[in-house]
């Protein structure tokens, strides 16, 4: 796509990022892609800038990528440009283990700076459309944030074709990751086959309208997250939560107390499903066993339970 002004519709989105998150410094995630390569393009041309480049080594020739994203970086006028080098495990698949070890890694050198994601309103179509199929609640429908600190995303509202015409007008050769175009990763099928069909069968605008959707799911999600930290309070007894309170409440809420209640506990990467479980110790009540949740812990496994009227959590040794 030849787009005159691609370079000034960048800028504008990143500036008012900058100007509404008061950003005097920042990091940017830096895979040598079109769409990072050119927020680095002008993020570094509007602050002091640090380019982060994750090394994951799980391709052939990863190395050089990386090693050409740092220069382009310093070429571009970024303060440093870092190689991170990562071990990617085996938890949650190829893409979610990557993304783990990426995050660990950016957030390890970020040195208190926030750091700029180049993803686009079309990885915000994408992940909505995951959350859909998947079932996994509001809270992964309503997508990503602009700025959950210390991440921010200044491009959520730019098209992908935006970031690689500004690559074009910057003269700016970006890698094109074998990845991306490798049909055994879901979002590449998503992004290849199925927002095309969509947008064919619905006359256009499907990336549009689902980031929309996402942005409004947000909202209302906020605001019940919200009313979920002042109610938690009231109805705690002791560690545990009062079964007759949350029973009162709307539905809505209680989940949320009750997902902001196990966190509050040690619980890590919650599903809408382990949580409905454990809601279901308060709303159909039967006598039954505890509901394990996940967490950090090594040799144990934490699990919520009911007792006496009231929610508690324990741990078991595995």
């Amino acid at each position: 796509m030849d787009r005159p002004g691609a370079v000034a519709e960048l800028r504008a989105a990143v500036g008012a990022f900058a100007a509404a998150h008061d950003c005097e410094r920042w990091c940017v995630g830096l895979s040598g892609g079109a769409d990072s390569l050119a927020l680095t393009a002008v993020a570094a041309a509007l602050r002091p800038t640090v380019a982060l480049i994750v090394d994951h080594g799980l391709q052939a020739g990863s190395a050089t990528v990386t090693q050409t994203a740092r220069q382009q970086a310093l070429n571009l006028g970024c303060v440093d440009a870092q190689i991170l080098t990562v071990d990617v495990g085996a938890a949650g698949g190829p893409e979610g283990a990557a993304r783990t070890a990426r995050y660990r890694a950016l957030d390890h050198a970020r040195t208190g700076l926030p750091v700029l994601l180049a993803h686009t309103l079309d990885d915000q179509a994408e992940t909505v459309l995951l959350g859909l199929g998947r079932g996994s609640g509001t809270r992964s429908i309503a997508g990503m944030r602009e700025f959950d600190a210390p991440w921010g995303r200044p491009l959520l509202a730019v098209r992908r074709a935006v970031t690689r015409a500004a690559c074009a007008e910057l003269g700016l050769t970006p890698w094109e990751d074998p990845h991306n175009a490798d049909p055994r990763y879901t979002r590449v099928r998503l992004r290849t086959e199925v927002l095309p069909l969509l947008e064919e069968v619905l006359g256009g605008g499907v990336a549009g309208a689902l980031a929309r959707t996402a942005a409004a799911l947000r909202e209302d999600t906020e605001a019940l997250d919200a009313l979920a930290e002042r109610t938690l309070p009231e109805i705690m007894r002791g560690e545990g939560l009062e079964t007759a309170a949350l029973a009162a409440l709307p539905a809505a809420v209680r989940r949320r107390v009750i997902r902001l209640w196990l966190l509050e506990g040690g619980a890590r990467d919650l599903t809408s499903l382990q949580i409905r479980r454990v809601d279901a110790l308060v709303t159909a009540w039967h006598g039954q066993g505890g509901v394990a949740v996940g967490s950090a812990l090594r040799r144990a496994r934490l699990f919520a339970g009911r007792r006496d009227g009231v929610l508690t959590m324990h741990t078991e040794t595995v």
